[in-house]
């Protein structure tokens, strides 16, 4: 974790971090690319040897006004897209020369285009790296903010997205740019960079965000990114995945709201699918979001309002706490008697986005 500088802003808003910044994008394949550049050239190229070949009368080579033939057409497109230009065959009418100005050189110009497209790509992405980089700075805000994008992160964003959270409202931080990339692919924002640094987690607009998951795979890295997550984001909701469930009391004392003992959880999974197969099947299906069943927290309606949650229990609906004023109140107690404005549940039920 980088130390705070007391000499000036430790984030530079001039700072350009388009080079850190993946935006999800249409992918075509070096192939494809490279063909449809051909395509585009050669293109331009028949279009200037049908144009100078319906014009060959006023077109004169060395001083030979005899016509041209459909390779001395060709000849002339290509020297003079290429701009080459030996300038043995020449246009002599007024309208070979204003079709040379208004037809063949914009052809010109597009057939260069293509020959030094790389750069102009480059420079093209660049720019517009910068402008989409600033227009997202400016206005992304509670938004879900995914530190690690393995197994845990990628399940995690999966998840978000099965329960109705706008794909564009996940960030993605990651230290390896395959990670990064594959959550572009995704169709998530994604930045490059160490989850443990205060400038990008900056970058990702942490000090904005509404929840913050930390998914690495070493608790050491998700203490000091836990640390420093709390820190920039008083307010946001964090919960964080212990490798091993004796540091998750440490993680919580970091600042994590949750903790999720990922080889424990995992653990005590297996062996209830040995001692019961229907028991393991409906763990499974719960935590499963894009199928059967799911555990969801929700507020209450207004019909629902002076019920008891064992009401709700018998209209099929099973209630597993009732949160109010922040308290969770677990369906094992008997704390809440009525439901009153502001409550929410916590409840299982048939899943909305079944595929």
């Amino acid at each position: 974790m980088s130390p705070r500088k007391d000499e000036g802003p430790l984030y530079d808003d001039d700072v350009d971090i388009s080079r850190f910044v993946r935006f999800p994008e249409r992918r075509l394949g070096p192939m494809r690319i490279i063909a449809i550049r051909v395509g585009i050239a050669l293109l331009a190229l028949l279009a200037t040897t049908v144009i100078v070949y319906n014009e060959q009368a006023c077109y004169q080579d060395r001083d030979e006004m005899d016509g041209l033939s459909w390779i001395d057409a060709f000849y002339y497109a290509t020297v003079s897209l290429s701009t080459t230009g030996y300038g043995d065959i020449t246009p002599v009418c007024e309208s070979a020369r204003l079709v040379n100005a208004l037809v063949i050189t914009p052809l010109r110009f597009l057939f260069l285009i293509v020959l030094v497209g790389t750069t102009i790509e480059v420079l093209t992405r660049r720019t517009r790296d910068q402008i989409r980089t600033r227009r997202w700075r400016s206005k992304v805000k509670d938004h879900t903010l995914i530190i690690g994008y393995g197994v845990k992160g990628r399940a995690a964003a999966q998840g978000l997205v099965d329960a109705g959270v706008p794909k564009s409202q996940i960030v993605v931080v990651a230290n390896e740019r395959a990670a990064v990339d594959s959550a572009a692919r995704d169709g998530l924002v994604g930045i490059i960079g160490d989850g443990r640094r205060e400038e990008v987690l900056m970058d990702a607009g942490v000090e904005r965000a509404a929840s913050i998951v930390v998914a690495t795979d070493e608790d050491d890295t998700t203490i000091l990114i836990t640390l420093t997550a709390r820190r920039l984001a008083p307010m946001a909701k964090i919960v964080a995945a212990a490798r091993e469930a004796q540091n998750a009391d440490i993680i919580r004392q970091s600042g994590a709201n949750n903790v999720i003992p990922t080889a424990e959880s995992a653990g005590r999974l297996m062996s209830l699918s040995l001692m019961s197969s229907a028991a393991g099947e409906l763990m499974e299906d719960l935590l499963d979001s894009g199928r059967g069943l799911e555990v969801a927290e929700r507020d209450i309606t207004l019909d629902e309002l002076g019920l008891s949650p064992a009401e709700l229990d018998a209209n099929g609906q099973i209630v597993l706490a009732v949160v109010r004023k922040d308290t969770a109140h677990r369906f094992d107690t008997d704390s809440i008697g009525r439901l009153e404005a502001g409550d929410r549940l916590v409840v299982i039920r048939q899943n909305s986005t079944g595929r």
